[in-house]
């Protein structure tokens, strides 16, 4: 009877709290803040555009993580920014590469990529040794090891050979798009106005760059300061020197047919000797089949004839 009674009492209680705090907490009764009060004098400045806004993640499993796991995946990001350094280098390939990923997500990532590569190895380790019949926790530690460092860095490896991936169509795509700028101003039209037909005409990472610059442009900001963003943000050299011969024939009216034409010889040039100096990289690869398994066969055929000759008369 008294522990009812007390429980009853106390399920009251909260109940009355719970009302007096949620009428507390009405409009009605709220009192106004002070920057409520401010923010009607305040509000005639126009928002700025969304185009020219710092890149946030807005991905679905990345807002999932932060809010289930924020202070530990903080935490594990700064270790590894402590650990592996080179924010600068990450910002830069992420530019180049051309996502909207911050450094954040990509050290998140670089930490999902380890948690799996440690749970995937300790777990392998472990099945193996518990097959075996005895469990080796020492083993199970340094796999799993093993797979936290090799997780880590193979996401920051995968980020590497996407922008290899992405140059290498780039330098592919550059003298096509040269030649029409080239043919578009030729024809009388103005440097952006060539750009836009050669962004509507062509597909690929080269005009998807372009689109970006012209995008920031109808956003408002100046031609040449997009393109001049987008040549600090490429790391690609030849598509970089591009563009600052825009900036400068847009700013101060030089000539431009002439300039893309040769910039798009250079281009295949270096197109050329990139592939000339691959096939000197690879020309030991290319020999081991010839040795290992052309020649060796070519030697059975001429000698066996004889072999079998010299073994019938040896009979």
């Amino acid at each position: 009877m008294t522990a009812s009674w007390w429980t009853g009492a106390v399920l009251g209680l909260l109940a009355g709290l719970g009302v007096v705090v949620a009428v507390r907490a009405s409009p009605p009764m709220r009192p106004v803040r002070l920057a409520d009060r401010i923010a009607p004098y305040l509000g005639d400045t126009p928002p700025p555009s969304r185009l020219l806004a710092r890149p946030e993640a807005t991905a679905a499993p990345f807002v999932v993580v932060r809010r289930l796991f924020g202070p530990v995946l903080g935490e594990a990001v700064g270790v590894l920014d402590r650990v592996l350094g080179g924010r600068s280098a990450v910002r830069r390939r992420l530019a180049g590469l051309g996502s909207s990923m911050t450094v954040e997500d990509f050290r998140i990532e670089q930490v999902l990529w380890a948690a799996v590569g440690a749970v995937a190895a300790a777990g392998s380790v472990g099945g193996g040794t518990l097959l075996r019949g005895r469990p080796e926790p020492l083993l199970i530690l340094l796999a799993a090891i093993g797979g936290l460092l090799a997780g880590a860095l193979g996401r920051d490896w995968w980020l590497s050979r996407q922008l290899e991936r992405r140059e290498q169509a780039m330098l592919s795509e550059f003298p096509v798009v040269a030649d029409l700028l080239a043919l578009s101003v030729v024809a009388g039209e103005s440097p952006v106005e060539a750009l836009e037909r050669v962004c509507r005409l062509t597909g690929g990472e080269l005009a998807r760059d372009l689109r970006r610059a012209l995008d920031r442009a109808r956003a408002g900001k100046p031609v040449a300061a997009a393109l001049g963003g987008l040549a600090d943000e490429t790391t690609l050299e030849s598509f970089a020197r591009f563009l600052q011969g825009l900036v400068v024939a847009i700013e101060r009216g030089t000539p431009l047919a002439d300039v893309l034409r040769a910039q798009a010889v250079d281009v295949r040039e270096v197109g050329k000797r990139a592939l000339l100096e691959a096939g000197g990289r690879k020309e030991i690869s290319m020999m081991a089949p010839v040795v290992f398994l052309i020649l060796p066969v070519t030697v059975l055929f001429a000698l066996f004839p004889g072999l079998l000759t010299l073994t019938s008369l040896a009979r």
